[in-house]
């Protein structure tokens, strides 16, 4: 069986600034991966590279077998990689429902419909409200974004990412800025994403994150330092010396 993922020698620099040092990373499918990392590892910038928002300086990244390294963004995400950022993306003056849409049409073969007025009784409409109702949004579907509160747009955030139907889904710090109660929430939500769907998450939150985790890769100046099992990753000297602090 092909990987989900597989990054192969990986490097990115910026002039003299070297954020990804050949780094190699394999991801079963289904799995649960955790990245974790100070700050400044380059966590995110090995998301973009993923994504082809940024363009490695060297090394390879297949989905399933197949090499997308030379692939723009919008092919990758039709290839099946779809993601979630730190800082929120959405529109705020437009609706949860609105914003869910524009994101099917996005991937659909009718994306030259965007600018058109979409009804109640469209399938597209029905499918956001489905969306939207896998993230306990349902009821707020015709609400602006502006108008709900922060870890409610992280939620629409999540049904947008899964409005793709990705094989690979990349959660940037998806527990960010959120309260206690909010946590849990979005905890359970990505939880509850089925298996068909591999999952690679950045996140800081360790409470919540090693609940997920089944496997850890620890990132340190763009160099993969530590990679295996959860207990593994959290117990070894080189985790607790360059991320944990004791």
């Amino acid at each position: 069986m092909s990987l989900a993922l597989e990054i192969k020698n990986l490097s990115k620099n910026f002039g003299g600034v070297v954020v990804t040092h050949d780094l190699s990373i394999a991801i079963k499918p289904g799995e649960r991966r955790l990245i974790i990392g100070p700050n400044g590892a380059g966590k995110t910038t090995l998301f973009n590279q993923i994504t082809g928002e940024l363009k490695p300086n060297s090394g390879s990244i297949s989905l399933f077998g197949k090499d997308i390294s030379q692939l723009p963004v919008h092919l990758r995400a039709r290839a099946g990689i779809s993601r979630t950022y730190q800082i929120i993306t959405l529109f705020p003056k437009n609706t949860l429902a609105h914003n869910v849409m524009l994101a099917l049409l996005g991937i659909s073969k009718r994306q030259n419909e965007m600018l058109k007025e979409l009804t109640t009784a469209d399938e597209l409409y029905k499918k956001t409200i489905r969306l939207l109702d896998g993230v306990g949004l349902k009821d707020s579907a015709e609400m602006l974004v502006s108008d709900i509160a922060y870890g409610e747009q992280r939620r629409v955030e999540i049904a947008l990412a899964m409005s793709q139907e990705p094989k690979v889904l990349l959660l940037d710090e998806p527990l960010a800025g959120l309260s206690k109660d909010e946590r849990l929430m979005v905890r359970d939500l990505i939880k509850a994403i089925p298996r068909s769907t591999t999952i690679v998450m950045i996140e800081h939150d360790m409470d919540v994150a090693l609940d997920f985790a089944e496997q850890i890769s620890v990132l340190h100046y763009g160099r993969l330092i530590v990679e295996g099992a959860r207990d593994e990753v959290v117990n070894h000297p080189r985790t607790r010396e360059v991320y944990l602090g004791h």
